[in-house]
Formats: structure tokens, C-alpha cells, sequence
């Protein structure tokens, strides 16, 4: 009789924060599990929070990132575990890594259905849904302003006023992440006798532009004809090419984004942790940064 085979060795997994040299890895590795993101995204999203890397010998098999919005809030994001190392425990011990970063933090994901039940079991409940919205082939609308109402580019002195409404939308403090995406973003403002009622931003991201965040205040009951007509400015501005969108599921865009011939391609589930975002309803967000930064 043979002598019995060897196991193979068990291959241990470390964990360490996430740098900025890890880039290029972790852009890899998101492309291995079909995300959009370029390493330019990944850059962004890693010079504005922190995060967690899962390393096999000299091999990345996992990150999560997350972010921190004011002293309160948060968000969570970038969780990916190649393929071939799911189901070991990494997404979750990353997770608790970056749990235990935020702390009392009130914070916000955006989940898959194959990662609900982990983030439920880490204590987020669902507080609303996603719609991701995506095309190159749509058609662009006209949307009526209102007689006293214009559409203009931002300017550099709204950008307390930009910051303002953000975060009354979102429910998190956008002093921080706002000002970084004005430097890599083109945006207009929908203003009324000098009084700002929304903005749009549109930015290079994945496969080609996003649009977010989209804000509009209900002032006079016009509140989704400003987010409709603000999102009608970004989308001629980037006719015949490659546009996602990212809208609230309550927000009541998707029957026109589908009409427009912008796809609803997907829907993800919003979560928080430690309560939820304190939300000023007379300011609405029609679309998010992105579903890592909420």
C-alpha cells in the first residue's frame, strides 16, 4: 500500500489597513468579480476614507473600505472577496475590522442579496433601496422651467450652500466628501432669484459618466421637476455616451429613466447600522454619489 498523499498546506489569510499602494491590486481584484471601477475610482475612494486588505502570501483576496462623514456618520463599501476565498469568514472579518473603526457611528451600505444576511447578522437593518440606471443609447428630455427659475454651472461660492443641501438630503455630513467631488466633477445648479433649489454633478466613473448626487428642494411643490430637469442637463451633456445613474427606490425615477431608455439593471438594498441618517424631507436626493460613499 502507498503511503497517503500529504495535505496540501492551509494558506493563511492576513489582514492589514488598506494603502495606497494597493491600488492596483484591489483595482484586479474588482475586476475579477465584473465592477466597472477604473484604478482612478479606486484612488478617489481611497484618498477620501480608509480600509481593510485580506492578503493570501503576496496575494490580495479581499478589501473593504469605509468612510467617515462628520462626528456621527459613515459609510461602508469595496467589499470584495475573490471567487476562489469566498465563504471563509474573510468578508466578514474585514467587515468587523472596519466595525470597530466607525464604532457608534450611525452607517450605510448598499447590499447585495448575497450579503444581506451578513450585514443583517452584524446588526444593519434595510432602511430603502437602490436602482442603478445605465445606458449609452437614451434619449434626452426637456424639462420646463419654472418662469423664475434657471439652470447654471456651479460656481466656486456655492460650494458651502452645495454642502449644505447634501448633507440635509443624505443625512450626512458632506463638508468633506463634496468639496473633493467638485474637483473632479462638472455640475450645474437650478437656482431662483439667487436662491439655490438643487444641483446635479456628473463625473468620469466605470465604463464611462455617473451622475450623483442629484439634489432638489421641494419649494412650491417642484421638487421632481427640478431633479427631472437637473438630470436632463447632465444626460445632454453626455449624449451618446455611457451614463449610470444611482436613484432611491422611493424617489419615483425609474418609470422616466426606463422611458428615457436609462435601464433599471439592478437593485440593491440600503442598510444602516446604529440607527438612520437624520434626513431633512424638504430636500430630496434623486441620486447618490455612488454606492460606496451613499
Amino acid at each position: 500500500m502507498s503511503a497517503p498523499q500529504p495535505l496540501a498546506p492551509v494558506t493563511t489569510v492576513t489582514y492589514r489597513p488598506f494603502a495606497s499602494s494597493d491600488i492596483a491590486a484591489a483595482h484586479a481584484l474588482s475586476t475579477q468579480v465584473n465592477w466597472p471601477h477604473r484604478a482612478d475610482d479606486w484612488r478617489f475612494v481611497v484618498e477620501a476614507g480608509s480600509g481593510f486588505i485580506a492578503q493570501s502570501d503576496d496575494e490580495i483576496v479581499g478589501t473593504a473600505l469605509c468612510w467617515k462623514y462628520g462626528d456621527s456618520g459613515a459609510s461602508l463599501g469595496m467589499v470584495i472577496v475573490s471567487p476562489e476565498r469566498q465563504g471563509l469568514g474573510i468578508g466578514r472579518k474585514l467587515m468587523e475590522l472596519l466595525l470597530d473603526v466607525l464604532g457608534k457611528r450611525t452607517a450605510v451600505l448598499h447590499a447585495t442579496p448575497a450579503g444581506q444576511p451578513l450585514y443583517e447578522k452584524l446588526g444593519f437593518a434595510k432602511i430603502g433601496t437602490i436602482n442603478q440606471h445605465q445606458a449609452t443609447d437614451f434619449r434626452v428630455p426637456h424639462v420646463a422651467l419654472a418662469r423664475d427659475e434657471q439652470l447654471r454651472p456651479l460656481r466656486a461660492d456655492d460650494v458651502a450652500r452645495l454642502v449644505d443641501l447634501a448633507s440635509r438630503a443624505s443625512g450626512l455630513d458632506r463638508s468633506a466628501l463634496l468639496p473633493a467631488l467638485l474637483e473632479v466633477a462638472q455640475g450645474v445648479a437650478l437656482e431662483r432669484a439667487g436662491e439655490l433649489l438643487g444641483f446635479a454633478l456628473l463625473r468620469r466613473f466605470g465604463r464611462g459618466h455617473a451622475i450623483g448626487p442629484v439634489v432638489a428642494v421641494d419649494a412650491g411643490g417642484e421638487q421632481m421637476r427640478r431633479a427631472q430637469a437637473l438630470i436632463a442637463h447632465c444626460l445632454a451633456e453626455n449624449a451618446g455616451a455611457f451614463t449610470r445613474i444611482d436613484t432611491p427606490g422611493d424617489s419615483g425615477l425609474t418609470p422616466w429613466l426606463d422611458e428615457l431608455g436609462l435601464l433599471r439593471v439592478d437593485t440593491v438594498v440600503k442598510m444602516s447600522r446604529n440607527g438612520a441618517p437624520s434626513i431633512d424631507e424638504s430636500v430630496g436626493q434623486f441620486a447618490i454619489v455612488n454606492q460606496a460613499l451613499g
